[in-house]
């Protein structure tokens, strides 16, 4: 069987590449399948899933849920669920509602920090995507910043004020990870802890494996090889599913963030049990 790549993202959410070229760059990596699984949105699969059809190549309908635990943000993704659930659809809007007033946040601390930006700022720089019609996320705050000269480069943008901890970081309210996976659950998918090497937190980890959801996300391109191996392990020992994928954003300055794609892939047996799961 062939490999593969459980997690990517698209110009639905945060990424710089149309869901029609992911999926192109993930038939011209050799792999049998990708999910995509843009944040707190299911806007691009359609195009992804026909341009599966035209490469020939599996298309696994994919989200990534943005939600917050001990004052972390944890991300939970989804396969195999219904894309077209109303109410799960209803549910996004209320998240992408909830993006929105942070990048107003972040906005009004940059502010606060003598770094003139503004929420125009921002849209042009999500406007300036390769399709223009994505929500707004970080990056485009970052992209912001690095127009007005304020930093280098996206990275450095991250590290002084965007990333967690940084001077303009804002976590907002948002639902728990255990409410995520029963809203997935209820679509009709199985939920996936994703990055928990990125969460420094095994003890909350493990609850949300002990408390339903269906397996952790050990191959991530922010993942040691020692980090794969202790998330492996921690997954089989409770009999959950071991996925894993790039987190592909795109390319900004020559730099892929997080991984190009294919970087991180598993064997196309586990898509089969992951969709098989619920």
């Amino acid at each position: 069987m062939g490999q593969v790549d459980l997690h990517t993202h698209t110009t639905a959410s945060d990424g710089r590449h149309r869901p029609a070229d992911v999926v192109r760059m993930a038939k011209d990596s050799g792999l049998a399948g990708v999910a995509v699984t843009d944040h707190d949105t299911v806007a691009g699969l359609a195009e992804a899933i026909a341009a599966g059809a035209e490469y020939g190549i599996r298309v696994i309908a994919g989200l990534e849920i943005s939600t917050s635990a001990e004052g972390k943000e944890i991300h939970m993704l989804g396969y195999g669920f219904d894309p077209d659930d109303p109410v799960l659809l209803e549910r996004l809007v209320s998240l992408r509602q909830v993006r929105a007033r942070r990048n107003d946040a972040i906005v009004a601390r940059l502010n606060g920090l003598g770094l003139a930006i503004t929420p125009d700022d921002v849209s042009r720089e999500a406007a300036a995507s390769p399709r223009g019609d994505g929500a707004i996320g970080r990056p485009h705050i970052a992209a912001a910043l690095v127009a007005k000269g304020y930093v280098r480069d996206m990275k450095e943008a991250f590290r002084l004020y965007l990333a967690e901890g940084a001077a303009a970081y804002v976590s907002p309210p948002r639902i728990g990870p255990a409410e995520a996976v029963k809203w997935i659950h209820e679509a009709g998918g199985s939920a996936i802890v994703a990055h928990p090497g990125l969460y420094r937190n095994d003890r909350l980890v493990l609850e949300l494996l002990d408390g339903g959801a269906d397996g952790l996300e050990a191959y991530h391109s922010d993942h040691d090889e020692a980090m794969q191996r202790h998330y492996k392990t921690l997954a089989k020992q409770r009999g959950k599913l071991v996925t894993g994928g790039s987190d592909f954003h795109g390319t900004r300055e020559g730099e892929v963030f997080h991984g190009r794609v294919g970087n991180r892939t598993v064997d196309e047996s586990v898509l089969d049990r992951l969709l098989a799961a619920r």
